[in-house]
């Protein structure tokens, strides 16, 4: 089987200004990059549209309301100090939540193996009735929450690798014994939060925070942690938020891993997986900011989806 690539058009139209960091360039660079390659193994698919109620479950009413009143008519919103809407936003935020879904459906339904979401906007940092760190709504627990409520899944985990700490994610599963959440971060760094002592209500959140500088040897050396715990928790079905600002080359953080560390942390997990959800795997975008570093990074990420098929 395949592995199924999901995006969309949309997220050119979400507008963030000038300068700043979460452009549009950066899923221009991960799709131009796939074309350019041209591999068999990849089937590419558009997100389909999604019964709401699904970001419901992860989302406030109150707060899905507020955003969608937020997307202006012309010009930009701030949703927070660095969260900036656009009207284009609307179409990209609706296919960012979209592609998880659909790329689940895929998997479920065996038309491709596992699958990556190359997206904007990302999701991680957007707490339940808030927005921030470039983050609208968390595409990652929506698609978590859409598995325990379609698929009828008991054990999902999310294997967070972003350089900053997934606030946000942790917030909506916090207490919630169905999902594990594990997040290596650069600690103390943006957003805060993220470290050893927060543990979740049933044990199912680890936080591995690591040091400015750390090295591919000393993170390949904890990530052993995240493997661990999951193969405790025996996951039916796996999500990667996939942030690849960890790379020594990305302006937003200090950690120092290399291209090639991304492939491994991949593969590694996949043959864990094979034991306990049978490779079933969805990973979506979320940081990364040197536009050469995520656009190789993304590449063998992939490859490593590519090659467990």
């Amino acid at each position: 089987m395949k592995t199924g690539l999901i995006t969309s058009d949309t997220y050119k139209n979400h507008n963030t200004g000038n300068g700043h960091p979460e452009k549009i360039d950066r899923v221009t660079a991960i799709i131009d990059n796939f074309k350019k390659v041209d591999n068999k193994n990849l089937i590419w698919k558009k997100p389909n549209k999604f019964d709401e109620i699904f970001l419901n479950k992860t989302h406030s009413i109150e707060y899905i309301n507020h955003v969608k009143q937020s997307f202006p008519k012309k010009g930009l919103v701030f949703l927070d100090g660095d969260t900036i809407v656009s009207p284009g936003s609307k179409d990209a935020t609706k296919d960012a939540v979209g592609s998880i879904i659909t790329a689940i459906d895929g998997v479920q339904n065996k038309e491709f193996k596992n699958a990556f979401c190359a997206v904007r906007p990302p999701g991680h940092h957007a707490e339940k009735e808030k927005a921030m760190g470039f983050c609208i709504y968390n595409n990652v627990a929506v698609g978590a929450n859409y598995l325990i409520e379609k698929y009828k899944y008991k054990k999902i985990a999310i294997i967070d690798f972003d350089v900053h700490h997934g606030n946000g994610t942790q917030d909506i599963f916090y207490d919630n014994e169905k999902v594990l959440y594990v997040s290596t971060h650069q600690y103390p760094y943006y957003p805060g939060s993220g470290s050893h002592k927060e543990n979740g209500k049933f044990n199912n959140v680890l936080n591995i925070p690591l040091e400015a500088g750390t090295t591919s040897e000393v993170y390949l050396n904890a990530y052993e942690n995240v493997l661990t715990k999951i193969k405790q928790f025996k996951p039916e079905f796996l999500l990667f938020s996939a942030g690849f600002d960890a790379h020594i080359d990305d302006p937003l953080a200090q950690m120092r891993l290399c291209t090639e560390d991304f492939y491994k942390i991949t593969k590694r997990t996949l043959e864990y997986s094979k034991s306990f959800c049978n490779g079933r795997v969805v990973s979506i975008l979320e940081g990364g900011y040197d536009l050469r570093a995520l656009q190789n990074s993304t590449q063998r990420h992939v490859d490593a989806l590519i090659e467990f098929n």
